[in-house]
């Protein structure tokens, strides 16, 4: 009797693996073995990153928001709670891009904080 091998469904899923290991260096993109535990181990990377990327962003704006409010002389701490105050619904990524692409705007939002604070 002849030996099956299942020819086409293994295939697939080695097809499917080295798919995913396009890119890698050496002998981790064309070997099964090697290919499938770098797979995995990049996937798990990839799941915990996409978290990550979220409060790394954040810490990012705050940086940005924090200098450009030092520039206008007021600190992050009192400029975010003015902007509660004074009931502005802004994020800090919107700010951020303000502080850097726009800074006119940020300023009249900084005066606009001031305003509520004093």
């Amino acid at each position: 009797m002849v030996r099956a091998t299942n020819a086409v469904a293994s295939h697939r899923r080695k097809k499917r693996i080295h798919r995913r290991a396009k890119g890698f260096v050496g002998d981790r993109k064309n070997h099964l073995r090697l290919t499938s535990e770098a797979v995995m181990r990049a996937m798990a990377y990839n799941y915990r990153h996409r978290k990550l990327r979220k409060r790394e962003f954040r810490s990012l704006w705050i940086t940005r928001i924090a200098a450009a409010a030092k520039m206008h002389g007021i600190s992050y701490s009192k400029f975010i709670h003015g902007l509660q105050k004074a009931k502005c619904e802004l994020d800090r990524k919107v700010l951020a891009e303000m502080a850097i692409h726009d800074p006119s705007s940020f300023a009249a939002v900084v005066g606009h904080v001031k305003q509520a604070l004093a």
